[in-house]
């Protein structure tokens, strides 16, 4: 089946959608963009070019292009704040959601999101790209092969020169929680993912620097437990002199019983133990795994085959909860200098919420 979509947002990420991410499943069959939204006209260009979509099908009001053209989904790429009002838009026309992370700008916002969706009865989908990216998805094959023993801990680093203002998009200087709520709730869905559980505790410290143009905290040093006992810490930062390991390129290390897992710029190393060996062996380089589509493009074919009435998405609204409640108690811990419960920060943000847990 061919799906109507609707693509609201097309400048930023929104124009690598509309370049990159949708015409491959439009030259298949498996997606019609019927209209284009952005609210800078000149954004549109991208969906002109890369969509190849006549002007009358592009907009600036999301209103107008939903009422003039039935769809069964849309794709949202605009910033977090603006998530709540675009998936209740979609909802009123009875389509189904995938948007980009993280669910919504707030913890409150992403459960009432996930409860209206639920109360539709319809599909939406979070893209955790980076999860699903071809060297992560190796590292988590190796991880769970058992061929190195039990995990122990893990730790991830992502580090970036976006110090100058606008160098991270605009509204991202302007957030006040940045590097968490834009960066983290990346990769510490990916160090969850690694772990095998979900994330029992967090303790977070984060800042700006003097000469970081942010309005919010742009760097951060988390400390995550999961329920099965792994441990994991993350170092983000996006103020940094020279970045190290900035998007696509991050720096992941797996402590497992039997060898040292190494993810560093897309490639991976394994060092195995070597009882009374000092120094210890050299490093064997893996092979990434090989597939068509990774990122955004795997997702986005999980998003199909749910419509088509395959299994849900991993990253599905509902269960994606999980990972934003992480990163907003990871925030809540940075304001209260305390570790928090992240069980209990979740529950108490769906009771407060819509009165009963989302699930």
């Amino acid at each position: 089946m061919t799906y109507r979509v609707i693509q609201v947002g097309t400048g930023g990420m929104g124009s690598f959608w509309c370049r990159g991410i949708l015409p491959p499943f439009i030259e298949s069959g498996r997606i019609e963009v019927v209209a284009a939204v952005d609210i800078v006209p000149d954004m549109l260009v991208h969906a002109h070019e890369g969509l190849r979509l006549p002007p009358e099908r592009c907009y600036t009001d999301a209103r107008t292009a939903f009422a003039n053209h039935p769809a069964d989904a849309c794709t949202i790429v605009v910033p977090p704040a603006a998530h709540e009002q675009i998936v209740d838009l979609a909802l009123s026309h009875g389509m189904d959601i995938l948007s980009e992370k993280p669910i919504a700008d707030t913890m409150t916002a992403s459960v009432r999101i996930a409860s209206r969706v639920a109360a539709a009865n319809r599909k939406m989908g979070v893209t955790m790209s980076h999860r699903f990216d071809q060297d992560k998805s190796t590292l988590r094959s190796l991880i769970q092969s058992g061929d190195y023993g039990p995990l122990d801990y893990v730790v991830c680093r992502f580090t970036c020169n976006n110090r100058r203002f606008g160098s991270w998009g605009r509204f991202r200087h302007e957030m006040t929680d940045p590097l968490l709520i834009e960066g983290a709730i990346h990769h510490l869905d990916i160090l969850a993912d690694l772990a095998g559980g979900a994330c029992s505790s967090v303790f977070a410290q984060t800042w700006n620097p003097a000469w970081g143009e942010f309005a919010g905290d742009s760097q951060a040093l988390v400390s995550l437990s999961f329920e099965n006992g792994i441990r994991a810490m993350y170092e983000g930062a996006k103020s940094n002199a020279s970045g190290l390991n900035g998007w696509g390129q991050e720096y992941i290390r797996a402590e497992c019983r039997d060898a040292t897992i190494v993810l560093d710029r897309r490639s991976i190393e394994v060092r195995h133990h070597q009882a009374g060996k000092i120094p210890d062996a050299e490093a064997e380089r893996y092979p990434l795994l090989e597939r068509e589509h990774w990122g955004h493009g795997w997702l986005l074919e999980q998003f199909l085959d749910w419509l088509d009435g395959g299994p849900a998405m991993p990253t599905a609204v509902a269960p994606n909860l999980r990972s934003t409640a992480t990163v907003f108690a990871a925030i809540e811990s940075s304001r209260t200098g305390q570790a928090v419960d992240v069980e209990r920060f979740f529950e108490a943000a769906c009771q407060d919420t819509m009165g009963t847990p989302v699930r």
